[in-house]
């Protein structure tokens, strides 16, 4: 790794803090003052995702708070945790109580959406609103991008974790996940984030833990549709994993929602478009709908 990477990693490190939470530690980012938002990401990523929304959402007079899920970034990788969506979404309610939130809004990204969506179905009564950000909620027939594929099968699962520590990680986010926004060395970072500390082994078995079933699906549609919250979907027009043309639709279907906002960037548009994911978040919290 090179020192400019490790200088990378390092500060952003060094801008969190520990966060405690029965079953897996892990790192917690907060900036600003306000109203709490907490942002979910998802995968091959953690709360480094958000590291240019943050300060955007302090800019306008929030708090942004974005934590790293067990088996990614910072976080602890135990071996026996259950990495399931529920299982991750069990945990989550676990941190924002260890953080003090007795409520607060919520952003959702990638398998963050599922997750997301869980822990609101665990606790309606502690969501203030709640942004969508490219991801998926008829889970039972969701099918795995080609790119998402190669980490389900045993050994080639391996191969797969292994070439996102090399250059071949700028290629593939470039094609995938982000415009211009990240310079190559932020994209490299992706890959030691996701690899660190166990070489992916917990994140392979995130990617194996997906609850593709008619009942989880069920209840995180039964929540959406119950909700007493507003709620928003912002989309990053040009990914090519979870197409805007099919995915926004059904989420806006599902919240009740005429349409949705479009910005620019692919699959990681938090990457190419922060200020303005930040701006419709505040708007959101300011003018609730």
């Amino acid at each position: 790794m090179s020192k400019e990477r490790k200088k990378l990693l390092n500060d952003w490190y060094q801008s969190g803090q520990k966060l405690s939470v029965e079953g897996a530690y892990s790192r917690v980012w907060r900036q600003g003052q306000g109203e709490p938002v907490v942002c979910l990401h998802g995968v091959p990523a953690s709360a480094f995702l958000y590291r240019k929304v943050l300060p955007e959402l302090a800019q306008r007079g929030l708090e942004g708070i974005a934590f790293d899920f067990p088996g990614l970034g910072y976080a602890e990788r135990p071996e026996a945790f259950d990495y399931s969506w529920s299982g991750l979404a069990a945990w989550a309610e676990k941190a924002v109580d260890a953080l003090g939130l007795s409520k607060f809004h919520l952003v959702v990204h990638d398998i963050g959406g599922p997750i997301g969506f869980e822990l609101i179905r665990r606790i309606p009564d502690r969501i203030a609103s709640l942004t969508v950000l490219n991801t998926l909620v008829h889970v039972e027939r969701f099918k795995r991008p080609w790119v998402m594929e190669p980490f389900t099968y045993p050994l080639i699962d391996q191969l797969w974790v292994s070439s996102l520590k090399t250059p071949m990680i700028v290629a593939l986010m470039r094609m995938q996940g982000m415009h211009d926004g990240p310079t190559n060395r932020e994209i490299r970072a992706y890959g030691d984030l996701l690899t660190m500390k166990d070489d992916g082994r917990a994140f392979r078995k995130i990617m194996r833990g997906f609850e593709r079933t008619q009942a989880y699906e069920e209840g995180i549609i039964n929540a959406l549709k119950n909700r007493e919250f507003p709620a928003q979907v912002i989309w990053g027009a040009q990914d090519p994993a979870l197409k805007m043309e099919k995915y926004a639709p059904e989420l806006c279907d599902v919240l009740g929602l005429d349409d949705w906002h479009r910005v620019r960037g692919k699959h990681f548009l938090q990457e190419d478009s922060p200020a303005e994911i930040a701006q419709y978040i505040a708007d959101l919290v300011i003018y609730p709908k």
